[in-house]
């Protein structure tokens, strides 16, 4: 099976007043479909990094980024705006709703960047919202959710666009530690009846004892 998610030596350095920090040295990875992977590390490994590299928020210093069979490291900011709006589903840390949309219009937001119907895309929102258990809480604003309830949001605004892959950066450190048991067992169900490819950057080790793998990340580099 063809991977839907590869880097191959893979570097990024940061530069700041001519002081150069390089953040990955080397890496190639591949996630395939259906995978349940987490990158794991200390705080400055490189798992936060690889992650936006792969999703193509950032571009690499050297090295591949291939997803679904094409090479992205080298297209244009549009182009890549382009393909992430139609191939990859985000979940941050920080959730990223937008304060003034409901939970719904939240979910179904990548849907209208589309230019999908009003109808079709709300109907696919909400039984997105309906698998995370948030049906009752659609018309309610992020300002009225708890921030369990807001990261569930942000995992239906995901699923609700139908990605090749769902890539979540630290998508339980803000929880509390039942909250965040409870979106990891959603996302693992998401995962085992949907086959839906999840790839996490994680310190959380309620999260780890439920990956089927995990890349392990030490200086820029992976140790196992």
């Amino acid at each position: 099976m063809k991977p839907v998610l590869q880097v191959k030596d893979l570097t990024k350095v940061y530069k700041v007043d001519a002081i150069e920090t390089p953040a990955l040295r080397g890496v190639s990875l591949e996630v395939h479909p259906g995978e349940f992977t987490a990158l794991a590390g200390p705080s400055g490994s490189g798992k936060s990094t690889l992650l936006h590299l792969m999703g193509g928020l950032d571009k690499p210093s050297s090295g591949e980024v291939w997803l679904g069979g094409r090479r992205i490291d080298g297209l244009s900011k549009t182009q890549l705006s382009d393909l992430r709006l139609w191939n990859v589903g985000f979940v941050f840390q920080a959730y990223n709703l937008i304060p003034v949309l409901t939970a719904l219009e939240n979910a179904a937001f990548v849907l209208e960047l589309r230019g999908e119907a009003k109808e079709a895309r709300e109907g696919k929102a909400l039984q997105a919202l309906e698998t995370l258990g948030m049906k009752d809480f659609a018309h309610r604003r992020p300002n009225q959710l708890s921030g369990g309830q807001q990261q569930r949001v942000a995992v239906a605004r995901a699923l609700a666009a139908q990605p090749k892959i769902i890539l979540a950066d630290e998508p339980t450190a803000n929880l509390d530690s039942k909250t965040g048991l409870a979106l990891i067992e959603h996302m693992r169900q998401l995962n085992h009846q949907q086959g839906i490819t999840f790839l996490f950057s994680t310190h959380d080790p309620r999260l780890l004892e439920r990956v089927d793998r995990i890349v392990r990340l030490e200086d820029g580099q992976i140790a196992a």
